[in-house]
């Protein structure tokens, strides 16, 4: 689902109540974990926390208007859904991800490349997200991602 906001505030506005508190748990989460350089931003219709073009003003080679997206969550119809970049474009973060779900909850992983699904909302491992939040500097995720993204296109 896909809300109209202009802030994360306004996002969390929007969502069913039951959906509210968990969202506002997740951001808490994530911005107390997040490495310095990140920004929070709405992005993509979620709430996001990108590389803001002060610190790679190449931008997002998609659409270089925007900043170069790291990772959102979002109020779907039925989960809620983290979304990480690093877990698509790191193996070895992927793979402890997929090592420690096990550790925080007994629910089965529901994964995408870069998504984790949360369909019951009450059982959502904040702390591994916060472990995950960590992972990955603003530094590290440039490299990486200009070290993915070159194969595939010319980043100037």
């Amino acid at each position: 689902m896909k809300y109209e906001a202009d802030s994360p505030e306004e996002y969390i506005q929007q969502l069913p109540k039951e959906r509210q508190e968990p969202i506002r748990k997740l951001r808490l989460v994530i911005k107390q974990n997040l490495p310095e350089g990140f920004q929070e931003c709405i992005n993509y219709g979620m709430i996001g926390y990108v590389v803001p073009h002060t610190i790679y003003p190449n931008g997002y080679h998609c659409n270089p208007k925007n900043p170069l997206p790291f990772m959102s969550i979002a109020s779907q119809k039925n989960y809620i859904e983290v979304y990480n970049s690093g877990i698509y474009a790191i193996k070895e973060l992927f793979n402890w991800f997929i090592q420690e779900y096990p550790k925080h909850t007994d629910r089965a992983l529901d994964m995408g490349k870069s998504c984790i699904r949360f369909k019951n909302i009450n059982e959502i491992p904040y702390d591994l997200i916060g472990d995950l939040c960590t992972k990955i500097s603003v530094e590290k995720w440039i490299k990486t991602y200009e070290t993915i993204f070159k194969k595939i296109i010319k980043i100037k």
